[in-house]
C-alpha cells in the first residue's frame, strides 16, 4: 500500500505508519485495510480469476490490540473468504511488544485459520528463541541477503542457513527483493520455497495486476 500523491509517486508504509501510530489512527486504517483485501480477495474468486492469498502488513501497535483477532475474524467473514487466503506480516522487532499478549494473539489467529509471517527476518532481533515460542508459518528473508546472494559468499551462507534452519522448524520460506534469474537458480537450488520481487513484477495497479495475474508470467515453474 503506498499513500497517493497527485504527480508524484506514492508515500511508503515506513513514512506514513509511525504517523498514523502517533495519532492513533492506526487501528481504524489497518482495519480499513484488511477489511479491503478481504473484499478484493472476494471479488478476484467470484470472477473467476481464482484464489490468491494476500499478505497484510500488521505494525507492533495494530498486535498489541485487544480487538485485532475479531476485527480480522469479521471481515473475513462479512467477505465470505476462507482464512486460509489471508496472511498476517509481521517485523521482528514488533514481535517483541509485549510478547506475552503477541504470542497468544498470533496464537488466535492461527487457530483461525490465519497465517503468519515474519518480514525482513534476520535484520532485526533473530532470536532463535523466538522461532519456537512463537506460532509463525513463514520466514522472509530480507532483501540485504539476497541482492549479493550469487556473488557473496557470507550472503549464500547466510540465506542457506536461513532456509534450512525455517524447514527443520517445518515454516516456509520466501526471499524477497529477487530480481536476476541467477538468484531465482539459487533459491531453486537450495529450495527456497517462494521468491518475490522485480524479477516477477513491479507493484502493480490493480486493474494491471489483474491482466498480469491472467498471464503466464505470473507463474514461475
Amino acid at each position: 500500500m503506498r499513500w497517493p500523491r497527485p504527480g508524484q509517486s506514492g508515500i511508503s508504509p515506513a513514512v506514513f505508519v509511525p504517523v498514523l501510530e502517533s495519532l492513533g489512527l492506526i487501528g481504524e486504517v489497518g482495519n480499513w485495510v484488511v477489511d479491503s483485501v478481504c473484499a478484493q480477495i472476494a471479488r478476484w474468486q467470484r470472477s473467476g480469476l481464482g484464489s490468491f492469498q494476500v499478505a497484510v502488513n500488521i505494525s507492533g501497535q495494530q498486535i498489541s490490540s485487544s480487538s485485532l483477532v475479531a476485527d480480522i475474524r469479521q471481515a473475513l467473514e462479512k467477505h465470505k473468504v476462507a482464512p486460509q487466503w489471508l496472511e498476517v506480516e509481521l517485523t521482528e522487532s514488533s514481535l517483541m511488544e509485549n510478547t506475552s499478549h503477541t504470542i497468544a494473539t498470533l496464537g488466535a489467529l492461527r487457530a483461525n485459520g490465519v497465517s503468519i509471517s515474519i518480514d525482513d527476518f534476520g535484520t532485526g532481533y533473530s532470536s532463535l528463541a523466538y522461532l519456537r515460542r512463537f506460532p509463525i508459518d513463514k520466514l522472509k528473508i530480507d532483501i540485504a541477503f539476497i541482492r549479493e546472494v550469487t556473488s557473496n559468499p557470507q550472503d549464500a551462507a547466510i540465506a542457506r542457513a536461513i532456509i534450512e534452519l525455517a524447514h527443520s522448524l517445518d515454516l516456509k520460506v520466501i526471499a524477497e527483493g529477487v530480481e536476476t534469474p541467477e538468484q531465482l537458480a539459487f533459491l531453486r537450488e537450495n529450495h527456497c520455497d517462494q521468491i518475490q520481487g522485480y524479477l516477477i513484477s513491479k507493484p502493480l495497479p490493480l486493474g494491471e495486476l489483474e491482466v498480469f495475474l491472467r498471464s503466464p508470467a505470473s507463474r514461475v515453474g
